[in-house]
């Protein structure tokens, strides 16, 4: 296939780079004789043994691979391979089954937009006969940006691709000493040159193979294992003793901390109530408990739990402020429950509260932008009850369940936070 260069956006002069020609010029060789040797080659996904590459396959591994280890994505990709072998069997997957494929590997956009993706590559199949070709092609598929693309096209397809993912990016600013905040957009341009420059036209997919392994098992985060890297003679980072100091990341802000109530509410049988959760949002398209919003503490709006404490005079302005934590806080079946609990007097405290006085300690999650803190409640409805508010959330076009605990696992789509909980 043709071997298209990436992004011009992205190109720098020599003059530019910290090393001299010969570094830059030696620099892939050495990495693939050390890969050659020591680097991993019995990944299911990788392709660079492979006379006919399948890019559905790199594809899938790179969509898991985003924000998430090799250890703990093997089993989900076999899980996928098997039940969705081809694009086509997992563009006509339901989602509720690919949900619950994927369900407690986190960050769950990415599952939406495999999903999309795969409607979107089945078009181009249909109407090409072949997948995407080019770098410009995939980068026009959900969830797919230029490294993931390079990836694709170098790993997938054996044409030419460039990465410069979270593990390229610890190697290259190590290995160059890049001063900049990883962050920035100067910074980036500046990786993606460096990662240009130093990237082979031909075997450019094996490279990147090598690149991921370098970061993984070598150049890692902490304590990294210099003495067996193949770029240490020239590694500014190991000369200058500071390798602990790349990459170079603005100092993060502490994460604000959330506080729900998780409500299991049993029916007569033992069966709790399980939502399917909007599309948008948190946990979009899988199940969950009903969560009771308490409150956010780091944040700058207040809700009714500081009312009270506050002189008469900011009351209304307080009292505003919560609704609109409200309205963004609960879903539709929240708030619907939430309501229908007060109504029905079966329970005696706001939502702001304990809801009982023998609930469990909260269990904690942490989320990318906050933590969060589920405190399990229980409460038990009559028959009655539970018919009723099943009726009042199908009317609401709401999705819901009622499974025991092990059914719910077996079955659902389900958050590592509510496996969590109900694992207790």
């Amino acid at each position: 296939m043709t071997k298209t260069k990436p992004s011009e956006k992205y190109k720098s002069s020599e003059e530019s780079f910290a090393h001299s020609t010969q570094s830059l010029n030696t620099f892939a060789p050495r990495l693939l004789a050390w890969f050659a040797t020591n680097g991993r080659h019995d990944l299911p996904w990788q392709q660079h043994q492979t006379d006919m590459p399948n890019p559905y396959i790199v594809w899938l591994s790179e969509v898991m691979l985003q924000q998430t280890q090799v250890t703990t994505v093997l089993p989900y990709f076999a899980r996928f391979m098997t039940s969705f072998p081809t694009v086509q069997d997992l563009a006509a997957a339901e989602w509720d089954v690919i949900a619950e494929h994927w369900a407690g590997m986190g960050y769950y956009a990415r599952a939406r937009n495999l999903h999309k993706g795969a409607k979107q590559l089945v078009e181009i199949i249909d109407d090409t006969g072949d997948f995407p070709q080019t770098l410009e092609g995939w980068e026009a598929i959900s969830g797919v940006g230029p490294s993931t693309a390079g990836a694709i096209v170098a790993m997938g397809l054996h044409g030419y691709g460039v990465i410069c993912d979270g593990n390229v990016k610890r190697v290259l600013t190590r290995w160059a000493a890049i001063d900049g905040d990883i962050m920035k957009s100067a910074t980036t341009k500046e990786l993606w040159a460096l990662a240009i420059r130093l990237t082979p036209v031909e075997h450019s997919g094996l490279f990147a193979q090598a690149m991921m392994d370098m970061g993984a098992t070598l150049c890692v985060r902490r304590n990294p294992n210099c003495a067996a890297c193949p770029l240490q003679a020239d590694c500014l980072a190991h000369a200058q003793g500071r390798e602990m100091d790349y990459p170079v990341k603005a100092k993060k802000q502490p994460k604000p901390s959330k506080f729900s109530n998780a409500l299991m509410i049993q029916n007569s049988n033992g069966e709790v109530l399980w939502l399917q959760r909007p599309d948008n949002g948190i946990w979009g398209g899988l199940w969950s408990l009903p969560l009771a919003f308490i409150k956010k503490i780091e944040g700058a709006v207040k809700t009714a739990n500081t009312v009270a404490e506050d002189k008469p005079s900011k009351v209304a302005s307080n009292v505003k402020a919560y609704e609109q934590v409200y309205e963004t806080e609960f879903t539709t079946a929240e708030q619907i429950i939430d309501e229908w609990l007060a109504k029905n007097e079966l329970v005696t405290k706001s939502v702001t509260h304990d809801l009982f006085a023998d609930a469990p300690a909260p269990i904690k999650h942490s989320l990318t932008h906050f933590h969060w803190y589920l405190t399990p409640q229980q409460l038990t409805l009559n028959d009655h009850q539970a018919q009723e508010i099943t009726k009042i959330l199908q009317a609401a076009e709401i999705n819901v369940n009622w499974l025991n605990a092990s059914e719910a696992q077996e079955t659902l789509g389900l958050p590592r936070a509510m496996v969590k909980i109900i694992e207790g």
